[in-house]
């Protein structure tokens, strides 16, 4: 750890005390939101896009914006199957 901490040019004491930091609320509330994003995605078979989404979260009376739920979708590789339409050729 101490050869990992020179070349980065850290500190062993400051890499410690990142590694034991405790969890901030942001972080927190991120995870959460993920899973309800995750959990709204699964039920809509996968169709469901972040304005959809959001709509859905502030309906359950959750604060969010459709920014964040796109940036958590992003982040979690969560896509909506998009529906192609009929061309007769």
């Amino acid at each position: 750890m101490a050869k990992m901490c020179e070349v980065l040019g850290v500190s062993r004491s400051g890499y410690y005390a990142w590694v034991k930091r405790p969890e901030s609320q942001q972080k927190k509330r991120q995870e959460a939101l993920k899973k309800q994003i995750k959990k709204i995605h699964i039920e809509s078979r996968e169709t469901y896009g972040s304005p959809k989404i959001t709509k859905i979260l502030q309906k359950q009376g959750v604060k969010v914006s459709q920014k964040t739920v796109a940036r958590i979708m992003k982040d979690g590789d969560i896509r909506s199957k998009t529906k192609k339409k009929y061309k007769a050729t």
